[in-house]
C-alpha cells in the first residue's frame, strides 16, 4: 500500500500542475485556474488511488479466465 499511496501522490503534483497549466492558458485567470487545479486533480486523484488498488487486487487472483465470447471479436456465439 505504501507505494500506491506514493504514486497517487506524485500523481496528484504532476496531474495539478497540469490542470492549472491547461486551465490558464485557456482562461487567463490565475484564480479560476488555481480553483480548477486543485478540485480535478483531487477528485481524478481519488479514483485513481482506487482503481490501482482494484488492479493490484485483480492480479493476485490471476490471469482472467477465458470467456464463453469468441476470441477474434467478442461476441458469445459469433464464428
Amino acid at each position: 500500500m505504501n507505494q500506491s499511496l506514493l504514486k497517487t501522490l506524485s500523481f496528484a503534483a504532476l496531474h495539478f500542475g497540469v490542470a492549472f497549466s491547461v486551465t490558464y492558458a485557456l482562461t487567463g485567470s490565475v484564480s479560476v485556474a488555481t480553483g480548477v487545479g486543485l478540485i480535478e486533480p483531487i477528485v481524478n486523484t481519488v479514483v485513481f488511488f482506487f482503481h490501482e488498488r482494484a488492479w493490484q487486487r485483480a492480479g493476485q487472483r490471476g490471469p482472467a479466465r477465458q470467456s464463453a465470447a469468441h476470441p477474434s471479436c467478442g461476441i458469445v456465439g459469433a464464428g
